[in-house]
């Protein structure tokens, strides 16, 4: 029976080699820069006119076009008068366009306007100039200034740094003002980072250099103080509402009720284990505590639309994960709880849309698996719960305006992405696109595939693996593991990957990537266990990988290389110190060290602060294992990173010199938390170079040595 199994499995191979060999491969041109591309684009959706058109965006001259959902009519579409109104910075000053016109300068001042944002009545123009808040008024030209409090470490509506980073997302470029519904406040944060220590980030351009001087807050130090004010936009006071700014607290981003009357404050304590909402009034500060939760672990201040206000202006729809899994919960505007809305050992992602005349939540979830994303439907009551895309697919989700339909983009590791268009009950109506081309089935491919890797306490490890276009069980090749490994921030999804990595394939490389048991694979069961203790379960289950690896026979033993960035970076010189057992090579790029050298929201919501968890940071510091180090890291830096700070590297590597232990190190100038320009080619190459030199044994091709 064994010997016969193995005559097949060595039939099968051999067929497979047969028909792979007839079969084009594709060259550097197509996996590098992806031309010629063995798929095809489909049309931009660009959103929805009304229930039964989606609107369509011809790609080569960037019109748009209302296409029937039924018929597949098109005609010229023309978005509504006030989307077509642009404001902008143009030299420092602001403008603004209507339409085709030409733009009117708004201000003319030697200082730079910072976040013009419109008013949602159309009628004045907020920004930020020399820190501190001002509008003007679009129709009598007259600009109102309604702080005059901001210095270098004072700021009316412009982040201090570690919101930027960590609490209001970098895609606000650091505004922390909003307009009120009914235009008649600004909501704002002011903060003061006098107590912030500087951290200097030195620039080495010119004959002399330069020092830029950033208040960043490392894990232990003190926060900015922070306090959360109204302004009426005719001009007035600032109303401040009734927090200390003296306490040791964070604010999440702010929530306007629909009338304009209250505004939502997320308020956060500084260990960050408990969350409050408060409701404040802007005309009075009052405030009126809403929601209050605590958790063991963390709490996650704000992530992916935590609320959704309700038209009916007496509910809101809660997403928390405080059961150890992500759901929606259904509330009434005091607080009080109407009823969960989801529940189960699997995860809800974010809402798609409301239907608040059924009373129908529809909503994307990873439940069939987690590594998929589907569409689902739901009462708000909990009940009728219906999945309502198909197949084994990740979908993305557009919805129209009412929820009568619904676009799904889908795709999984072996299906390039295809569009198709679906009812609100899951019924598919029609097939809108798809990617893969004519060409597609001519080429040969490595075969990449979603499997499951062990662990000796019952976890199942998600994982994608692509493997080379001629694998042979009776061969041995070399891996490329590639991570992230922060907390909640997997990166196995069940989705097209592209054909980027067939040139690896081609050449004879194993390809790999996995999550570990807290990243999010698990619900906030297995992130909670992040706690305290960053690095020990990452390191952990990529060990685990590695050795169940390391044990086929079709993997070579001695050439197993990890790579990754930030946090990636991280776990991979984690890799090559504490589990240098397991792994061969690494390429870390901007890696956090040690999380002293880190940010204060960021290192102290997993760890603690380091006066709380001195052994916990000792632990997590890939400076504790220099030591064990063996095999061979590369470690790339920016120099003037202002997020991980150089200052990371330096103390490994010092570490490592006085340890008289080899590696690489590839600084490059002017670099932030990555780098561009002419320094990506230069940094491709140098990846090539350590893949061929030290995975392969063989020289760079000529044509990727160009």
């Amino acid at each position: 029976m064994r010997k016969a199994l193995l005559l097949g499995i060595a039939v099968s191979c051999c067929l497979n080699m047969t028909v792979s060999a007839q079969l084009k491969r594709l060259n550097q041109q197509q996996t590098f820069k992806g031309v010629p591309s063995i798929t095809r684009p489909m049309s931009n959706i660009y959103g929805w006119r009304d229930d039964n058109h989606y609107i369509e965006m011809n790609e080569s001259n960037r019109s748009l076009y209302a296409v029937n959902v039924l018929t597949g009519e098109k005609a010229p579409y023309t978005p509504p008068p006030k989307s077509n109104v642009d404001v902008s910075i143009i030299k420092d000053d602001v403008y603004i366009q209507y339409g085709k016109e030409e733009p009117r300068q708004l201000t003319n001042s030697k200082e730079q306007e910072k976040n013009p944002t419109l008013s949602p009545d159309g009628k004045y123009v907020a920004f930020t100039r020399d820190n501190d808040l001002f509008t003007v008024d679009l129709t009598t030209g007259k600009e109102l200034r309604y702080t005059s409090d901001g210095t270098d470490v004072i700021y009316n509506g412009w982040s201090s740094w570690v919101y930027y980073e960590e609490i209001l997302g970098r895609s606000t470029n650091y505004k922390a003002f909003w307009w009120a519904p009914d235009s008649k406040h600004i909501a704002f944060m002011r903060f003061d980072d006098t107590k912030v220590p500087m951290f200097p980030i030195n620039g080495s351009t010119g004959q002399h250099g330069y020092t830029e001087k950033t208040r960043y807050p490392k894990a232990g130090d003190p926060n900015p103080e922070v306090k959360v004010g109204f302004v009426p936009v005719t001009g007035g006071d600032v109303v401040w509402a009734a927090f200390n700014e003296k306490d040791d607290q964070y604010f999440g981003t702010p929530y306007w009720s629909y009338d304009g009357s209250s505004l939502m404050v997320q308020w956060m304590n500084r260990g960050q284990d408990n969350l409050k909402f408060y409701a404040v009034d802007p005309n009075t500060g009052s405030k009126k505590e809403i929601y209050n939760e605590q958790q063991s672990s963390w709490v996650d201040l704000d992530y992916s639309g935590r609320i959704e206000y309700l038209q009916d202006k007496k509910h809101y729809i809660l997403k928390s994960d405080k059961t150890g899994w992500a759901h929606f919960y259904l509330y009434q505007l005091d607080g009080t709880l109407v009823n969960p809305i989801t529940s189960g050992k699997w995860q809800v992602t974010d809402l798609v849309l409301v239907d608040e005349k059924a009373k129908v939540v529809y909503f994307n979830a990873r439940k069939e698996a987690s590594t998929r994303s589907d569409l689902y439907r739901v009462d708000y009551d909990g009940k009728n719960l219906k999945r309502l895309t198909f197949g084994d697919y990740s979908h993305r989700i557009q919805a129209s305006p009412g929820g009568k339909y619904f676009i799904t983009t889908y795709s999984n590791v072996s299906t390039p992405y295809k569009r198709a268009l679906l009812d609100n009950t899951g019924k598919l109506i029609k097939t809108l696109g798809d990617t893969k081309s004519a060409e597609f089935d001519q080429y040969a491919i490595g075969k990449t595939e979603m499997i499951t890797i062990p662990t000796e306490d019952g976890y199942q490890l998600p994982a994608v693996i692509t493997y080379p276009t001629d694998f042979d069980e009776n061969k041995q090749y070399p891996v490329i593991m590639s991570i992230y490994g922060g907390p909640n921030a997997g990166n196995v999804s069940d989705s097209w990957k592209g054909t980027s990595n067939q040139w690896w394939a081609n050449e004879g490389i194993i390809q790999i990537s996995v999550d570990h048991r807290a990243s999010g694979q698990f619900g906030k069961e297995g992130v909670a266990l992040m706690h305290r203790n960053l690095g020990k379960w990452e390191i952990q289950d990529y060990s685990t990988a590695a050795r169940w690896l390391k044990s086929k026979p079709w993997v070579n033993n001695k050439k197993l290389l990890i790579t990754g960035h930030s946090y990636g970076g991280y776990v991979t010189c984690l890799a090559l110190t504490m589990a240098a057992d397991d792994f061969d090579f690494g390429i870390a790029g901007a890696p956090v060290t040690s999380w002293e050298l880190y940010d204060s929201n960021y290192a102290e919501r997993f760890m603690d602060s380091p006066q709380e968890n001195p052994e916990g940071y000792k632990k997590a510091s890939v400076l504790s294992y220099v030591e064990k180090y063996k095999g061979l890291l590369r470690i790339m830096h920016g120099d003037m990173d202002d997020n991980v700070h150089m200052q990371n590297t330096i103390q490994l590597i010092d570490k490592l010199q006085n340890a008289n232990k080899h590696f690489e190190l590839m600084i490059y100038p002017g670099g932030r938390h990555g780098w561009g320009g002419l320094k990506t080619p230069h940094d491709t190459a140098e990846r090539i170079r350590f893949y061929y030199q030290n995975l392969l044994d063989k020289p760079v091709p000529a044509e990727l040595a160009n």
